[in-house]
């Protein structure tokens, strides 16, 4: 079940990488899932913008875009994270910044679990899941 913390242009590593492993396998487990593999690459504004163009046609700035090569069973996919999006969304939404990367982590597992957030619906069962799995952290 490998998971993988890598950084693309920023300097960054997010801390108790094997607390936040765990964790993550235990959501993965409580969704009916395994892992088989999963990278979370940290990134910078710029360079998810650019992704966020090329693959999806978007021109606004994200805090995660989520590559899914899952199966009905096991979860496998790259999760990119915006750093910036990320220290700003935590001011914004008045949490720490450890906080709000855990959030963005679970929200990047759980679209790998097959959970949308296009319809307002959707929006609602994810946050109702990322709080749930929060508190499991």
């Amino acid at each position: 079940m490998p998971i993988h913390f890598f950084s693309e242009e920023v300097s960054f590593k997010p801390k108790n990488q094997r607390k936040k492993t765990n964790w993550i396998k235990l959501v993965a487990k409580k969704e009916g899932k395994s892992i088989s593999a999963i990278s979370f690459i940290f990134t910078s504004d710029l360079f998810l913008s650019g992704l966020n163009l090329s693959y999806l046609k978007h021109k606004t700035l994200t805090d995660i875009i989520t590559f899914d090569y899952s199966t009905e069973k096991t979860i496998s996919g790259d999760v990119f994270i915006s750093v910036d999006r990320v220290k700003e969304n935590s001011q914004k939404f008045n949490s720490s910044f450890a906080d709000e990367l855990d959030r963005v982590i679970i929200h990047g597992v759980l679209h790998l679990c097959g959970y949308k957030d296009k319809r307002k619906s959707q929006k609602i069962q994810m946050r109702k899941k990322e709080n749930a799995y929060l508190s499991l952290r």
